[in-house]
């Protein structure tokens, strides 16, 4: 009878430790997502008075954040999925 109230003891802490987890994660994909975002309605406002060099950082900053994103989300999907 212990073992069983200690593995659900165990599962329910693995469980909350996901949980934040995910939420930390979200958290952090919702900030990457509004960064990219970010960059790409700068480029949009700013235009042409942006040089190339400006523009290409801002394309990167853009892609960079976005793939943060992606991490974030997968790293959620791989949790949901185990």
């Amino acid at each position: 009878m212990q073992m069983g109230i200690k593995d659900a003891l165990e599962k329910a802490v693995g469980n909350t430790k996901n949980t934040i987890d995910n939420v930390k994660d979200a958290v952090s994909e919702s900030g990457h997502r509004a960064a990219a975002k970010a960059e790409e309605t700068k480029r949009s406002v700013e235009g042409d008075q942006m040089s190339v060099t400006e523009k290409a950082g801002s394309m990167f900053n853009q892609a960079k954040e976005t793939v943060k994103a992606k991490v974030d989300e997968t790293k959620q999907d791989i949790r949901k999925n185990t």
